[in-house]
Formats: structure tokens, C-alpha cells, sequence
């Protein structure tokens, strides 16, 4: 099967003078997956049919009929809020109430106009909430299993579960992502997972993204086992997630690659057996030296950078895996040596996150548990109206591990 990426999902907003703006769904979706995300408007007798009235009935009942978000306009200019029209969820899909959203490098690189993307749009990718409402039409055991009132956490992967990648091949068809700088967001309900009482919505929020985006590519394109050696380079929110991933793996080395000593002294504490500052002495050299001139089993490289990209080829053995999981300017190239991956049969694979419907019930049990310290992953938490600052901070490298927004 030839296997396609998704599409992208943008919750769109058009804003004229102080009138609230549509929210609306434009989507370019490949030619395979058929199903459209949008939140077009929908007419009264339409969106009731099929559905009780508790589970439909926000709008009609008690909800606000407008809500705020920031808006992404253009490059380097500020966020701005907005209000907008309140999104209507079709079926299958969920109205969530935001509480918290994960400030993510993924975000940044389409501010900085780095990544293409459609504007104006709210981005946002990482978050928790509240169900407030479910669309006309929902399948009964989505109804059961997400009833008006639940705590939830969405994947910034989406699969819609009714595709033919979805529901006939054994990968589906990826969305991405919802909005999530809203006080509102729509989730098709197959990219949501119950959260427990026990874990809080800020901390939280990260399982969506920085924590499964490390699960898919240690479980998936790493397939790590006890007693391998793995070297993380980059250790921000989703590098660290990954030396949690690899600890709970049974890894042995797990060595933990940066260019600042604060973010390698609180690897220690995600699980890094070893660190190495890129900045002071050569990474790929160290960590040959670490493991007695071989390399390590697996490399993560979690920057997103030409010179990361080639050190991770560089430091695994011969057979080893090279996971690429950083995201970096549209149109970048990485190098790689032709006859070094040939002749040591190198394997370089690209991780692009979990399974939304299997991995993040996983996700949840380990934080749970305790075996992945969400605690200590969030190193700052800012109020909704600072989210500018935050990305602003994260483009400087200054927070460490990841910050959330709290919403509502």
C-alpha cells in the first residue's frame, strides 16, 4: 500500500472590523480519503436529527453563541484575538470546551512562516477539555464512551476511522491539526481518549503531541527493546519525552544530546544515563566513546536541523536505526553519507507521530502510573493572553521541556 500522510486541517478565520468571523473548515484532502472535516454551517432540523438533545442541544440550551481565539495572520506579526462564530460539530465529531493547549515547535515553525500553512488560521495542536457537545448522527458507542461532560485529550493525529486507510489497511490517513488556541475546538471523536480524574489538564495536554509523537517513534520506528543504547538529540518537549519512552523501554544507555547545559541536567531526570552538550565537545564522537567505539542502537533526532539530521546518521552502529521525528523549514535537505549507509546498512526512518486510538489510551496508563512524570515534563505555564511571549520564549530556546497555555 502506498502510504500518504494527511492532509491539513485549518480551522480558518476571516475577520472583518468587530464582526465575529466564521468558523470554517477549508480542507485539501488527498483524492483517498474521502471524508471532509468541515464546519460549514448546518441547518437546525439537520443538526438534530438522531441525536438526544443532551448531547446536541449546547447551542440551543445554555451555550455562548460566540467565542475567542488567537489568530495566526501573517509571519512574524503577533497573534491577535478574535471572536468567532461557535464551530457545530458534524457526526462523529465532538465540540470540546479548551482547557489547555501545549505551546509546540510544530506551531512556531508555521509562525515564522517556516512551514507553509494556510492564513489566517488558529493553530494549536496539543490539548485538553471538556465534551460540551456531540454532532447530529454520532455513532451510538462514541456517544457511550464520550458522554456531555467527559475530560478528554486529543491527538494532534486525527484519523477519521471511516477511510479505506482507516478502516481496510493497517495505517490510517492522517488530519492535522484543531485549532487548539480557542476557547473551542472540534475533534473528530476517533482522535480522543478519556482523561482520568487523576491527571490534571494542564500537564496533561502534552500526551496529544510531545508525548505521542516520542511513543510513535520509539515504539513504532524505533521498536525499542531492553537493553538497547539510544541517543537522543534535541531534548526540548518532544526529545525529553523520549528519554521517559526509552527508560520505560528498558534501554540501557540512553544518552541525551544538546547544546544547553540547563535542558541535559534535567535530562538526567527523564531517564538520560549519560549527556553530551553538542556546543563543547563533538556529539557523534562522544557517543562512540560512550559505547565503546560502536554507536548506539537507535538515534532520535528531535531539532529538526541539517547538522542534527547527519550526526544521528552518524552515531548509531552498523544496522542501526536513524528515527527523524524534528520538523524544520519547508524545502530543507539533510546529507547523509551514500556509501556509509550502504555499506553499514544504516536505516533512516521518519516518525510522524502515534495511532490515536491505540496509542493514547497507552499514553494515559503510563502517566497514570506515575512512568511518565507529566509534572516535570511542563516547565511553564502561561494564561491565555501570554501565548505570544510563550512562542516567542520558545523561538529564543528558553523553556525548557514544554510549556502549556491554560485556556478556561
Amino acid at each position: 500500500m502506498a502510504f500518504r500522510r494527511s492532509s491539513v486541517l485549518l480551522r480558518t478565520a476571516f475577520v472583518s472590523g468587530r464582526t465575529p468571523a466564521s468558523y470554517t473548515s477549508p480542507l485539501s484532502y488527498y483524492s483517498d480519503c474521502r471524508k471532509s472535516y468541515s464546519n460549514s454551517s448546518t441547518s437546525e432540523s439537520d443538526h438534530n436529527k438522531g441525536t438526544t438533545e443532551s448531547a446536541a442541544g449546547y447551542h440551543i440550551n445554555n451555550g455562548p453563541s460566540y467565542m475567542r481565539a488567537a489568530v495566526f495572520w501573517e509571519p512574524n506579526k503577533p497573534m491577535t484575538f478574535e471572536d468567532f462564530h461557535m464551530p457545530r460539530p458534524k457526526p462523529n465529531e465532538i465540540l470540546i470546551k479548551t482547557k489547555a493547549c501545549g505551546v509546540c515547535h510544530s506551531d512556531l515553525h508555521v509562525l515564522k512562516g517556516e512551514l507553509p500553512f494556510a492564513s489566517p488560521c488558529v493553530v494549536g495542536h496539543e490539548i485538553t477539555g471538556e465534551v460540551v457537545e456531540i454532532g447530529p448522527l454520532t455513532d451510538n458507542k462514541i456517544i457511550e464512551r464520550f458522554p456531555i461532560g467527559s475530560q478528554v485529550v486529543g491527538a494532534f493525529i486525527m484519523p477519521c476511522g471511516s477511510c479505506f486507510y482507516c478502516s481496510k489497511a493497517s495505517k490510517p490517513v492522517y488530519m492535522y491539526s484543531m485549532g487548539g488556541l480557542a476557547e473551542y475546538c472540534v475533534v473528530p471523536a476517533h482522535g480522543l481518549t478519556v482523561l482520568p480524574n487523576s491527571l490534571p489538564y494542564t500537564e496533561s495536554a502534552i500526551l496529544g503531541c510531545a508525548v505521542f509523537t516520542a511513543y510513535g517513534a520509539m515504539a513504532h520506528a524505533a521498536q525499542v527493546r531492553p537493553g538497547d543504547a539510544i541517543a537522543v538529540i534535541g531534548v526540548g518537549g518532544v526529545g525529553s519525552s523520549c528519554l521517559q519512552i526509552a527508560r520505560a523501554f528498558g534501554a540501557s544507555d540512553i544518552i541525551a544530546v544538546d547544546i544547553q547545559d540547563e535542558k541535559l541536567q534535567k535530562a538526567k531526570i527523564f531517564g538520560a544515563t549519560h549527556t553530551v552538550n553538542a556546543q563543547t565537545e563533538d556529539a557523534v564522537t562522544k557517543i562512540k566513546e560512550i559505547t565503546g567505539g560502536r554507536g548506539v542502537d537507535i538515534a532520535v533526532e528531535a531539532l529538526g536541523r541539517a547538522q542534527t539530521f547527519s550526526q544521528c546518521v552518524q552515531s548509531v552502529r552498523d544496522g542501526g536505526k536513524a528515527v527523524m521525528i524534528g520538523l524544520t523549514l519547508s524545502g530543507a535537505k539533510g546529507e547523509v553519507d551514500i556509501n556509509h549507509l550502504v555499506r553499514r546498512q544504516i536505516k533512516v526512518i521518519g516518525s510522524y507521530g502515534g495511532r490515536a486510538r491505540q496509542d493514547l489510551p497507552k499514553l494515559i496508563k503510563l502517566a497514570e502510573s506515575g512512568i511518565f512524570n507529566l509534572e516535570a515534563a511542563v516547565s511553564r505555564k502561561c494564561k491565555f493572553e501570554e501565548v505570544g511571549e510563550a512562542y516567542k520564549d520558545l523561538d529564543k530556546g528558553s523553556i525548557i521541556g514544554r510549556a502549556v497555555v491554560e485556556i478556561m
